[in-house]
């Protein structure tokens, strides 16, 4: 049986991150780097994929959990018919020269004795190798090392026996006692790292996490939601490339049981784009600066070779394909590595991108020149392409459409490209980028609107959730008649259970079987429509079951199981943070307005 996905919580060090369970188990880490291979798949599979597992003996023990204030250090406290103890996992975000990941787990004894036991099966590559193990400590300090090609890991802190595929061993703690156990990968052709001093390296972590919190701005409601969620964007940036990563994991289903798996642990230009939007309105501008530095190397090159996702250093590579070594979760097979809508056109990411840098420009960000150089290519090969249809913000694999919000995206695009000139004193063909602007504009309402609503594409009535997001770039007011009249029908036909579907995948527009849940992000966009039209008390309603569907250690996935009352999709998903800072914002500006 799957663990329930809101049962996992997310360790970070800002370069990867692991899930642990709530039963103490680290069942997905992939140690080398946040789209690397997994040494512990368990998620997509069964302890067999690898997993690494620390609880009491007791099998009745209870636990409660909870990270350490505004840290990804997650404090599980147990309690046994014997004792009371807690485990300290985090991952240490340290300045280190070596090529090496931690993971800490320290075992804190509170009351009387707990007996913990712990469990590793250690699959590397996506549990398609394992390793070769051999002992190196000594009684008094205890190390393994496992190694299978270019990966290796050494535990150090407590014995484990070998046990057929997988190491056992027990660890006690008493009243006031501690047990440090540690992992570290490195790479398996250079020694082992030294041991970290473990103080030192607790002290350092809490301190970045403390200073990079304490840089929040948030009056609004729902202030906590809204920390998470920002200290969870930051941990899906990496620290070192400014890449930002829409989720942690792959494969997790849209449908359990069924075929749409897709693998989130890449940079999309469009996520990136709104993640670092939020964080700006939210007072970080040096992540855009890192993040503006990633873009202009990822598409380094021709502009008609730009593509809609990357690696997380920027890499093009991304050719998806499937695993047979790891099973799927819930048996939602298969398992996909690779993403293949990065080779889709998708027209809408440059506007995104124009947009967020356009909001960095009014921050005060300086700008180098060859940021307005990217834009100004960008724009310029868009022009090529106005009559091209496209994929689409949804990523549909069927026939590429006229997409009303790629249209609208378009718009923004040289509608900031036009503004950077006007207001902000930039060189460029203003007269071109104005007309593109307008005719855009011109097709928009002619052929985007049926019967006094905006429609999902050209020559349907359908709606779509995307529509929600016009407002959001200024290409109408939110209570245009319009855009009003497409709230009620996305209403009529999208609402399933009191949360918004992304569009009707019965109509076949993306070429896919099977269906899906209530797409979380959609829903708080919707609460930002109600803030900006007066339905307050709608707005208030829907973000309090919203937030109310975060897990108890306040993380999303990408869509919600009314009925099974369970998270779907891979976790921790950016575009549901993300969508979940814009709404309590929403909720405040409305707040002031009312004043």
């Amino acid at each position: 049986m799957s663990v329930p996905i809101e049962d996992y919580a997310l360790l970070s060090d800002c370069r990867t991150a692991a899930l642990v369970s709530r039963e103490g188990s680290i069942d997905w880490f992939c140690p080398s780097r946040l789209d690397g291979g997994s040494v512990f798949g368990a998620l997509l599979g069964d302890a067999e994929q690898g997993h690494w597992s620390l609880r009491p003996a007791d099998p009745d023990a209870v636990a409660t959990r909870a990270y350490d204030d505004d840290t990804f250090t997650l404090v599980t406290r147990w309690e046994t018919a014997d004792g009371v103890a807690e485990v300290r996992d985090w991952m240490p975000v340290v300045e280190d020269p070596t090529d090496r990941t931690d993971i800490i787990r320290e075992i804190v004894g509170v009351r009387g004795w707990v007996v913990f036991r712990q469990e590793l099966r250690m699959r590397f590559d996506y549990a398609r190798a394992i390793p070769w193990v051999r002992q190196t400590g000594t009684a008094a300090a205890p190390e393994m090392i496992a190694a299978a090609g270019p990966d290796a890991l050494v535990l150090r802190g407590a014995p484990l026996r070998s046990d057929g595929r997988r190491h056992t061993g027990e660890v006690d703690v008493g009243e006031g006692e501690r047990a440090a156990l540690t992992l570290t990968w490195f790479r398996s052709y250079r020694p082992a790292p030294e041991a970290l001093d473990l103080a030192d390296a607790a002290d350092e972590t809490r301190r970045w996490w403390h200073e990079w919190a304490g840089g929040i701005e948030h009056a609004g409601p729902h202030y906590d939601a809204v920390q998470r969620s920002l200290l969870l964007l930051r941990a899906l940036t990496n620290r070192d490339t400014g890449g930002i990563a829409a989720a942690a994991t792959t494969s997790l289903p849209e449908q359990f049981g069924g075929a749409r798996n897709w693998d989130y642990r890449y940079v999309w230009l469009r996520d990136a784009a709104l993640t670092l939007e939020a964080l700006i309105d939210h007072g970080f501008t040096d992540e855009a600066a890192h993040w503006r530095d990633w873009l202009l190397r990822a598409v380094a090159g021709d502009p008609a070779d730009v593509q809609i996702m990357y690696g997380m250093a920027g890499e093009r590579d991304l050719v998806e394909r499937t695993l047979a070594s790891l099973p799927g979760y819930a048996g939602s097979a298969p398992v996909r590595i690779g993403n293949g809508a990065s080779l889709q056109y998708q027209a809408d990411v440059v506007g995104e991108v124009l947009v967020t840098l356009a909001a960095a420009r009014r921050a005060g960000l300086a700008a180098p020149r060859e940021s307005w150089s990217l834009e100004t290519a960008l724009l310029e090969h868009t022009l090529t392409q106005l009559d091209r249809a496209d994929n689409g913000l949804w990523e549909i694999r069927g026939e590429p459409r006229y997409f009303t919000h790629s249209r609208v995206m378009l718009w923004a695009a040289f509608d900031r490209g036009v503004r950077a000139i006007e207001e902000h004193g930039m060189p460029g063909p203003v007269d071109r980028w104005r007309d593109a602007r307008d005719r855009l504009r011109t097709e928009i309402d002619e052929r985007g609107v049926r019967n006094g609503c905006f429609v999902q594409h050209d020559g349907t009535d359908e709606v779509d959730a995307s529509l929600l997001l016009l407002p959001q770039v200024g290409y109408c007011p939110p209570d245009d008649a319009r855009m009003l009249a497409t709230v009620a029908r996305i209403e009529q036909t999208l609402m399933r259970d009191g949360l918004l579907m992304r569009y009707r995948t019965g109509t076949g527009v993306d070429g896919l079987a099977g269906g899906e849940h209530p797409f979380l992000a959609c829903s708080f966009w919707l609460v930002e429509q109600y803030a900006a039209t007066g339905r307050l008390e709608e707005a208030h309603a829907l973000m309090d079951r919203l937030c109310a569907f975060r897990n108890d250690v306040g993380l999303l996935s990408e869509e919600y199981d009314v009925a099974g009352r369970r998270q779907v999709g891979n976790t921790p998903q950016a575009f549901s943070h993300l969508a979940l800072v814009r709404a309590a914002d929403a909720l405040a500006t409305a707040a002031q307005r009312e004043r």
